[in-house]
């Protein structure tokens, strides 16, 4: 008997509660709630009862951007030769998920980075597409909130050079780039994308580029770009919040470029930006925390 449990024990995965490849849950499944661990003083919006049921309460303040991340026991947020990074981190972590599909439902608007588009090859930035057994209460929660069908995208490139054929443009983005940039993708977008200018050329300036998403409705903006793009807004004090999902696992580094949250801006010792816990919930071994980050 114990050959036959330590044998069983070793062929279960190491992510137990992974979604298959094609992101369909088996119809015997079912998320089990979040085990909510502390919740501090955050705004609350009426969620659909499903929704509620597996994750609890969840609102934001009405102009916000907030980012959401997934990284290893060891702090890896990239892998530099695996595209999809996140979905090898977490191994496709059903609650991961479920988490990344609620946090798109209530955005006005997606906001990433082209290189996060090059390395996501075949991905929507919608919530159904991560979770496809709640998009109707997914649906709802828009619905609730006054919110469009689905988030805008907004992609982020300085040179203009986006990967056309990526369903996610074809299927509407607006890019946001320099004039330079916008002088690269003439006559190249689909008729469902349009383009922001900000600036004649070099880096796109993101506090400029978040006063035009602002001035045309989007206030409720989600960023699941990358570290570079991340460390951008964080420099310039553009990131109101943080939710953090850690992996159990060991991702390790060596010769290979593998990046935490942050990249391309430098904060401590000379700039300490505190961050203040928001809300922390567990599900099996993963941790989900929330952090409000402190203007410095």
């Amino acid at each position: 008997m114990d050959f036959f449990l330590a044998r069983q024990l070793r062929k279960r995965s190491a992510a137990p509660d992974r979604i298959p490849a094609d992101g369909k849950l088996p119809a015997r499944a079912l998320i089990e709630p979040f085990d909510v661990l502390y919740e501090g003083e955050v705004p609350r919006y009426n969620l659909p009862t499903d929704l509620e049921r597996i994750y609890g309460q969840l609102g934001f303040a009405d102009r916000i951007l907030y980012s959401n991340f997934v990284t290893s026991l060891d702090g890896v947020a990239t892998l530099a030769s695996e595209p999809s990074a996140g979905s090898v981190i977490s191994g496709r972590n059903q609650a991961d998920r479920f988490l990344m599909g609620l946090l798109r439902a209530c955005a006005d608007a997606v906001l990433l980075g082209a290189g996060t588009l090059r390395a996501t090859p075949g991905h929507h930035w919608t919530p159904e597409h991560i979770f496809p057994d709640m998009a109707a209460g997914f649906s709802e929660l828009r619905m609730k909130l006054g919110r469009k069908p689905h988030p805008r995208l907004m992609l982020v490139t300085a040179s203009g050079h986006i990967e056309m054929s990526h369903p996610a443009v074809q299927g509407g983005a607006t890019i946001v780039t320099s004039e330079q940039g916008a002088t690269e993708l003439q006559g190249r977008l689909p008729a469902s994308c349009d383009v922001i200018e900000v600036g004649k050329s070099g880096a796109v300036d993101m506090t400029r580029a978040l006063s035009e998403l602002r001035s045309r409705g989007y206030e409720v903006l989600l960023t699941e770009g990358g570290p570079h793009l991340t460390g951008d807004l964080i420099k310039h004090g553009l990131l109101d919040e943080a939710f953090i999902t850690i992996s159990p696992v060991v991702a390790g580094r060596d010769h290979e470029v593998r990046l935490g949250m942050v990249a391309g801006a430098e904060l401590l010792p000379a700039r300490r930006l505190w961050s203040g816990l928001l809300s922390a919930r567990r599900h099996g071994d993963f941790l989900f925390l929330r952090y409000g980050l402190r203007r410095s």
